[in-house]
């Protein structure tokens, strides 16, 4: 479907990749992994025809429709609502609309056959066009992703305009998915994503039956989704043909050997150099080191991934003593300032030594605010929170990374959080974050996502607390920095709250689910597997629904009315479906009698020139109403069926 021919992009003097060749086939589901700022995101400007190559080309295998979440969203009128946004994206929709709307239009008012007759296949050809693109169904596609993402019922309605940055990005997900693009391209589709929505995302995205390509840190959405991994780093772009887990383990053994190969390189190069410099100025060796030099600049060198060159340590200090209770809430209830509706009320929980503890809910029900007021950073409105005690809260928020000063260095910002330590013992603790010497001079400007991330738990950790709450820690991390974030808190012996979207992350920290949804906030004693165990025994299962209590109330009487009452609802329906279906039945008939008719003139040569052609023009036209009205006979007649046995 899409292949990168030799294809070369450089940023001035930087090659962001260099000869890149590989194919992405209809139908595979490819995960594309790399280290940030490696060139995933312009492999999707690339294919989208966004920019063009320095060197190489890209190219589609026909035209495929390119379903992209655009990173800055197209404006909305004042009155448009969520779901007609969401409906006027899908591409060719409103216009194919139109275009019905026009021709029906033109067609009642039409007198000359012939103009006539083009206008009905015209109106044909656009009806087809709407139903290729899901047009009759795509209203509750679209209702369907947006209650999956996280959207109420009473959302639809509401102005998109008032809705927030985060909540956008979901509808253009949303309408995007809704388009049933041949080909899905998705660019970190779980950073604007909660818990639930990304298991909502990953369920459908398991469903799709396009092309997709998936750019993401998100271990759990690759494991699920990805079959075939695309590595973009050092320059070069690698197929591993298999998922995540095939890509790590083969990626960690070609690791290995390019390190032996680089040290083999290395060697010689040193070699060929001592010779050179030894024997540079004798005349009886003039020629032999001349030759040595040609030999050197040969040699291309061997490049290491990037991710060797940021790799860094993340260990976390000893936590200080606690007593056995962290923090305690009794009857606690929080209100925003002039705010009428409290985020939440009448909580009682207790925070013990040693806990590790997820908060879990869609975006928006208050799971920032729940983690500040257990931190301590804002104060409940009712009840009160008792904190334990020794206990030393360490608060690490979304934007911790993005406040320091980004002209500062490493060792400035360090130095300013460290109080009186002295410089010796500063720098052994740069160096245990991954910060050497010359990492210190960097500017903050200047640090990867990652760095940043180290750097500002070392800021934290300076002063070392005993009760960490992280607020989505894994951000703006890769796949290692997430991997290497999880083993630091899994080894923490501390007490950990946290709030992420990473589902990977979750699983492989929290002891301990915290669930806040629109009903009140639960905890679960056990695992986020655990508590999708019970979330999933929770779920109304349809065989069990004649054994409710409530059901067991119901007289023969009462379900005989329900469904007179029911049979009475859906009769007008039923009524104009079966129309449907008689009409459909009777043009079929008429047309395959036709058609036989100028089958068998055709055939014995009574036909002059001019009635062979009206013939063969107008078995053309049969054969494209015969299509057109077997697809309207058998959505009437799914449709009934399905009605008639509801």
């Amino acid at each position: 479907m899409i292949e990168f021919r030799d294809v070369s992009v450089r940023y001035g003097p930087e090659a962001l990749f260099e000869h890149a060749s590989f194919k992405i086939n209809a139908g595979e589901r490819v995960g594309i992994v790399g280290p940030n700022g490696s060139g995933k995101s312009t492999l999707f400007k690339l294919i989208l025809g966004d920019m063009t190559p320095d060197t190489g080309e890209v190219l589609h295998e026909g035209s495929p429709r390119i379903g992209f979440v655009r990173q800055h969203l197209q404006p909305a009128t004042p009155e448009q609502t969520l779901l007609q946004y969401c409906l006027d994206g899908i591409p060719g929709f409103e216009q194919t609309e139109r275009d019905i709307a026009r021709l029906e239009e033109a067609l009642a008012t039409e007198r000359d056959l012939a103009a006539k007759d083009r206008l009905l296949r015209e109106l044909g050809e656009a009806h087809t066009r709407f139903e290729q693109m899901g047009g009759y169904s795509l209203e509750a596609r679209v209702k369907e992703s947006l209650g999956g993402l996280g959207y109420a019922t009473e959302d639809f309605d509401r102005p998109f305009a008032a809705f927030s940055g985060g909540w956008r990005m979901r509808a253009e997900l949303s309408r995007v998915l809704a388009s049933k693009p041949e080909l899905l391209l998705l660019d970190e589709p779980s950073n604007y994503l909660d818990l639930p929505a990304v298991e909502w995302l990953q369920r459908f995205l398991r469903g799709f039956e396009g092309t997709l390509a998936l750019i993401s840190h998100d271990r759990y959405l690759l494991r699920a989704i990805t079959k075939i991994t695309l590595e973009v780093d050092g320059g070069t772009v690698t197929r591993y043909n298999g998922p995540l887990d095939y890509y790590l383990t083969e990626r960690e053994t070609r690791y290995q050997q390019l390190l032996a190969a680089k040290a083999n390189q290395d060697r010689k190069r040193e070699q060929l150099e001592r010779f050179i410099e030894r024997f540079r100025a004798k005349a009886t060796k003039a020629a032999q080191a001349q030759s040595r030099e040609k030999q050197l600049e040969k040699l291309e060198e061997i490049k290491l991934p990037a991710r060797s060159r940021t790799a860094g340590a993340l260990r976390l200090p000893k936590a200080p003593h606690a007593g056995a209770e962290i923090v305690r809430l009794e009857g606690a209830a929080y209100t925003y300032p002039g705010g009428t509706h409290p985020i939440f009320s009448g909580l009682d929980l207790r925070v013990m030594n040693g806990d590790k503890i997820a908060i879990v809910g869609y975006n928006g029900m208050g799971k920032t605010t729940l983690l500040r007021v257990l931190a301590g950073v804002r104060q409940p409105t009712e009840g009160k929170a008792v904190f334990g005690y020794h206990v030393v809260p360490g608060y690490q928020s979304q934007d911790l990374a993005e406040t320091m000063d980004p002209d500062s260095t490493v060792f400035a910002v360090a130095k300013a959080a460290a109080g009186a330590l002295p410089e010796k013992e500063l720098r052994n603790r740069l160096g245990g974050f991954g910060f050497d010497a010359d990492d210190c001079a960097k500017p903050v400007k200047v640090l990867s996502g990652g760095e940043k991330i180290r750097l500002a738990f070392l800021r934290l950790f300076l002063n070392p607390p005993n009760f960490l709450l992280l607020d989505e820690p894994t951000t703006h991390l890769d796949l290692e920095g997430r991997q290497r974030l999880q083993q630091a808190v899994q080894d923490y012996d501390g007490t950990v709250v946290l709030v992420s979207h990473d589902v990977e992350f979750v699983r492989g920290t929290a002891q301990n689910i915290l669930e806040i949804t629109r009903r009140g906030i639960r905890r679960f004693h056990g695992g986020y597997d655990y508590y999708q165990e019970k979330l999933a025994a929770e779920a109304p299962h349809p065989e069990d629904a004649p054994q409710k209590p409530q059901e067991a109330k119901v007289t023969s009487k009462d379900l005989r009315r329900q469904r007179a009452q029911e049979r009475a609802a859906k009769a007008p329906e039923i009524k104009r479906l079966k129309r449907r279906v008689a009409e459909a039945e009777a043009d079929i008939a008429r047309l395959e009698a036709e058609q036989a008719e100028l089958t068998a003139a055709l055939g014995d040569g009574s036909l002059d020139a001019q009635g062979l052609a009206e013939a063969g023009k107008r078995l053309r036209a049969i054969q494209f109403d015969l299509g057109k009205r077997s697809l309207d006979w058998e959505e009437a007649a799914t449709a009934l069926e399905a009605l008639e046995g509801c």
